[in-house]
């Protein structure tokens, strides 16, 4: 578990670095995603209450087929964070004890570019 956290915490700023060196805006607050995924549906929707109990925003569980023809199922925990390395790996860390505890699998975190002058992409 431990290399897992140090893992994610070393791309943690990889991620960030790459977010402001393309012009992502150094001061917004972003909404992270932290990714889960586990085979066993009863162990995910533990995991999700637990990371919900510890007070984080969880999606809904969805359900996926892998290439191999497994299936598997997933939620993600939803912050809204500067993009500050040390908040975020705190919570990287807590999130990986909360669910490693429960064999879920945790699969990264990702967010997005935050345009500096606030136009809207979707536009």
């Amino acid at each position: 578990m431990e290399q897992l956290i140090q893992q994610w915490q070393e791309e943690t700023d990889v991620i960030i670095a790459h977010l402001l060196a393309d012009g992502s805006d150094p001061d917004a607050i972003y909404t992270i995603e932290h990714h889960f995924a586990c085979g066993d549906f009863k162990a995910l929707e533990k995991a999700a209450v637990d990371c919900f109990k510890a007070g984080y925003e969880v999606t809904d569980a969805e359900e996926a087929q892998l290439d191999d023809g497994a299936i598997v199922f997933s939620f993600d925990v939803i912050t809204e964070l500067p993009l500050e390395a040390a908040a975020i790996k705190a919570d990287v860390a807590k999130l990986v004890q909360l669910c490693g505890d429960d064999k879920v699998f945790y699969d990264g975190w990702g967010t997005y570019f935050e345009d500096p002058d606030g136009e809207d992409d979707f536009e």
